[in-house]
């Protein structure tokens, strides 16, 4: 693929458009969202390919097949529709509002910060509705301090995933990159657990979103430690020590690089023990030691640290942007 088809002026585009106008509501009661598309394809193969009937041994070697066709067809439809935007005046424009919807930086604020608008204004009940839209696990099990802590979590876990995954490979691979991710993302979150129907069909969806989150995950983290540089009350130091101290130990090999250093930067301990589906999951705690009592003023930090983060970044495709 040639320099000029990566264009990373069109992802700046697509940076500046998100962060300014989120995700069109009206144009998506029309068209339905690529990652919708995406979506539906999985869940097609998960239906057609993955019968109980068959061993686990044919499942995981057509849940490997599947993983490869969908990374495969992703980047190629990517290349196909970049090229042709490309070729249209103001190319860069229209591939940059296309590149948008696959970023979620207003998107992942709105949703944050309606869990403490909630709580502020319906107490638990009203926080227990709104997390419930943004994390996995038993909203009726959680107190204030939990439903803030869940809300922390998903702004730092969802800013790597969401937002500095379908970048940074944007900036390797153009459109084709991001839609490629994207489409490993929407399998693991669809097929990748463990659980008798999907540890074998979805093992290698899984692994390969592991590895295409990997170098997401430690740029994340080192936004968030360079964001809270400029923020009052926030400790660089502080959050990079919990990044090299508890990051490892996180069950996910990616999401406690952003966590711990959000909980670090500002004096908060997550994760930790949660109960999911009912089961208790004794996770360590990210930056532990912290104070672990949250309130929604403390998911108010965490978006103004996030939103520092993305500037950072926005700045950083800027850059690379600026000759083209």
């Amino acid at each position: 693929m040639s320099v000029d088809l990566i264009h990373p002026t069109a992802l700046f585009i697509a940076v500046a458009a998100d962060a300014l106008l989120g995700e069109p509501g009206w144009l998506y009661r029309r068209a339905p969202h690529p990652v919708v598309v995406i979506g539906a394809v999985i869940a097609w193969a998960d239906r057609r390919f993955n019968r109980q009937s068959d061993s686990e041994a044919r499942r995981w070697r057509l849940g490997t097949v599947f993983a490869g066709l969908l990374l495969l067809g992703a980047l190629g439809v990517g290349w196909a529709i970049q090229y042709l935007l490309l070729a249209l005046p103001w190319g860069p424009l229209w591939l940059g509002l296309v590149m948008s919807t696959l970023i979620a930086q207003r998107s992942l604020y709105t949703h944050v910060a309606d869990v403490a608008g909630a709580l502020e204004l319906s107490g638990i009940e009203g926080g227990r509705i709104a997390v419930a839209r943004i994390v996995g696990r038993d909203p009726d099990q959680l107190d204030a301090a939990g439903i803030c802590r869940a809300a922390v979590e998903s702004l730092a876990e969802n800013f790597s995933d969401g937002i500095v995954a379908p970048i940074f490979w944007g900036l390797l691979l153009g459109l084709p990159g991001m839609l490629a991710y994207k489409a490993l993302n929407t399998a693991d979150s669809m097929i990748g657990h463990r659980t008798p129907r999907h540890r074998a069909f979805g093992w290698a969806a899984a692994r390969a979103d592991d590895w295409a989150n990997l170098p997401a995950s430690r740029l994340s983290a080192l936004l968030l430690v360079l964001g809270s540089l400029c923020q009052r009350g926030a400790d660089p130091a502080k959050a990079w020590t919990a990044v090299r101290r508890d990051a490892r130990r996180h069950k996910s090999p990616n999401a406690g690089w952003p966590e711990a250093a959000m909980a670090g930067a500002l004096g908060l301990a997550i994760a930790g023990p949660r109960v999911y589906h009912g089961r208790l999951v004794p996770d360590p705690w990210m930056n532990d030691g912290g104070r672990w009592q949250l309130t929604a003023a403390d998911i108010r930090a965490g978006l103004a640290l996030y939103w520092r983060a993305c500037a950072i970044l926005a700045f950083v495709v800027a850059v690379v942007a600026w000759p083209g």
